[in-house]
């Protein structure tokens, strides 16, 4: 089975899509079944590595995904094509944010999809800004983080061990969550939607030189912040304590900061690019194709992946466990589920479930 690619699609990002798919069903599981302190000790750091970065990697491709769909109305300035993309812009946030309520609804705290929502909506009025324009927000976005996590209280309205807000079904709480201390707060979280919406009005993605230097450049820019992340760390721990050096200098996504933000940004990239360059080498191999069609149902997958697979251990009694172990395993055999899904699937349909639900919304 070979999966059908519109003309001049990058079959890489449906590939980055799948991989950071994976990533975040193993940061999700692990949250959900409480095992953040699950032993053996190596796979609890291992799964670390996906923490704010697979979320990442999946808004930055939000961010190119817009870029490369007004691609050619912002540069012909056509009005009427770019009012048309706007709405269905607009549109597809509405869908995305009622469906992240839902989950929300449901419990599921950890949702991206409603922040995900406000990053399209907000697209949709900077199609016509200039490179420097989006990259000047980016920055002032990244400033603003910085005065935030110095001067307010990141943890106000969370539980201890920041599985429940308080106060999120009021406005206040709500827009709280939303603009700063949920999970992928507009601050800096709407930064890396517009790194990607920057990065994809390039060329660096589709030449072969290009993507080698922002390959070789994120990986510097990644293990120079984790470096230095460490050293700052080690040097002011004594003065200031362990929870503020970590709080204002660590790399987790919780409290999200400047040099978290430029890790996790250029690991993300770097992933990017990698999956760019596997996807051209190995396009036609089975294993690919079955990939690729993973990413293109990603909507559909992330929202399988809480209802369809958590919700049956909490009825089970096997949600909260503890056991990191079990929510990795768990978390690969779902995935390897979703991915002969989506072969099954792709066989007989252009767009996935919840892929065709919006695009009849829209």
């Amino acid at each position: 089975m070979k999966v059908k690619v519109p003309n001049g699609r990058i079959i890489g990002l449906d590939l980055a899509r799948a991989m950071a798919i994976i990533g975040m069903m193993i940061v999700n599981y692990k949250l959900a079944m409480e095992a953040q302190n699950g032993r053996p000790q190596w796979m609890r750091s291992a799964t670390e590595l996906f923490e704010g970065r697979a979320s990442a990697l999946f808004v930055i491709l939000a961010g190119v995904g817009v870029s490369l769909m007004a691609a050619r109305a912002r540069v012909s300035g056509e009005v009427k094509q770019l009012k048309a993309i706007r709405r269905t812009l607009l549109r597809r946030a509405a869908f995305l944010f009622l469906a992240g309520i839902g989950l929300l609804v449901m419990g599921w705290s950890a949702d991206i999809l409603h922040y995900y929502a406000l990053f399209i909506a907000l697209s949709a009025l900077l199609l016509r800004l200039s490179d420097k324009t989006i990259f000047t927000w980016m920055i002032i976005i990244l400033i603003t983080t910085v005065f935030q996590s110095i001067f307010l209280d990141y943890s106000y309205g969370w539980s201890e061990n920041y599985h429940e807000y308080v106060g999120l079904w009021t406005w206040s709480g709500f827009v709280r969550n939303l603009l700063f201390n949920g999970f992928h707060p507009f601050f800096p979280w709407f930064g890396f939607f517009l790194l990607g919406l920057w990065i994809g009005r390039k060329d660096w993605l589709k030449q072969q030189d290009n993507r080698n230097r922002l390959l070789g450049i994120t990986v510097v820019i990644t293990i120079m912040a984790e470096l230095f992340s460490h050293l700052i760390i080690r040097e002011l721990t004594p003065g200031l304590g362990s929870e503020a050096t970590q709080s204002l200098f660590g790399t987790k996504p919780m409290p999200p900061n400047l040099i978290y933000f430029c890790s996790a940004a250029a690991s993300a990239l770097s992933i990017m690019v990698m999956c760019i360059q596997v996807g051209e080498r190995w396009k036609e191999s089975r294993w690919m194709q079955a990939l690729i069609s993973t990413g293109q149902l990603s909507l559909t997958h992330y929202v399988a992946h809480i209802v369809l697979g958590l919700v049956p251990l909490q009825w089970l009694g096997l949600l909260e466990n503890g056991s990191v172990v079990f929510s990795t395993i768990y978390a690969s055999l779902f995935y390897v589920a979703m991915i002969i899904v989506s072969v099954y699937w792709k066989g007989r349909h252009n767009r996935g479930p919840l892929e065709l639900l919006m695009r009849c919304w829209e």
